[in-house]
């Protein structure tokens, strides 16, 4: 059975953000609000909660899962940054963005697009999500928290107890939540391109496609 923190999403607890953090690097998928949905992680590398996630989501192994970092330092570990996305990303980093980027040898292969070696990267501004990630000092391997045959993500805590507490170690409670995943924009090669539109507004970027 799962655990269920509330934590404040303005200013969260530091001691429940540390037993969160501990419950990741035990191996733990977690349940965890950002600024565009609730999203379901793990550590990177474990694959053990990778294949957890997969199997709740009924995800395929062509899915593109995301690395979600602390910051823009953080994420340039994982990504190959060019001058057209690092003036971007500083611009619109952190938010309900998740971009994708030519991804460095520091990226597990499992995480990677099959043919064409990209990752998906986001920043995200919520205070909980941030906590999460200054204690890890490390990304999180993301899904946005859409069960098999919804649409939209799961927005109350309380329903993801109910349906989730065999499932994930642990949900944090934020609140309620956001009904759309992050806007994705891809930033491969020098291309501009608006790849999904979610809650983050696409036209800063439609613009330069």
């Amino acid at each position: 059975m799962s655990q269920f923190f509330q934590v404040h999403p303005e200013n969260p607890q530091a001691r429940l953000i540390k037993q969160a953090v501990e419950i990741v690097r035990a191996g733990g998928v977690i349940v965890y609000p950002t600024d565009s949905s609730y999203a379901i992680g793990c550590r990177i590398g474990e694959k053990n909660a990778v294949e957890r996630i997969r199997r709740l989501r009924r995800l395929d192994d062509k899915h593109n899962f995301t690395l979600v970092c602390r910051d823009l330092s953080q994420l340039g570990v994982f990504a190959k940054v060019d001058t057209v996305a690092f003036r971007l990303l500083r611009a619109y980093t952190p938010g309900p963005y998740t971009f994708i980027l030519n991804a460095t040898r520091e990226v597990p292969r499992m995480l990677l697009h099959p043919k064409r070696r990209t990752i998906g990267l986001r920043v995200p501004e919520h205070p909980i999500a941030q906590a999460l990630l200054a204690e890890l000092d490390e990304p999180l391997i993301s899904s946005s928290l859409i069960l098999p045959g919804e649409q939209l993500p799961m927005s109350d805590p309380y329903e993801m107890r109910q349906v989730l507490e065999h499932h994930v170690d642990l949900i944090i409670d934020g609140g309620f939540g956001g009904l759309e995943a992050s806007t994705v924009i891809g930033l491969v090669d020098d291309e501009v391109e608006v790849i999904r539109v979610g809650c983050g507004d696409p036209a800063p970027f439609t613009e330069l496609a």
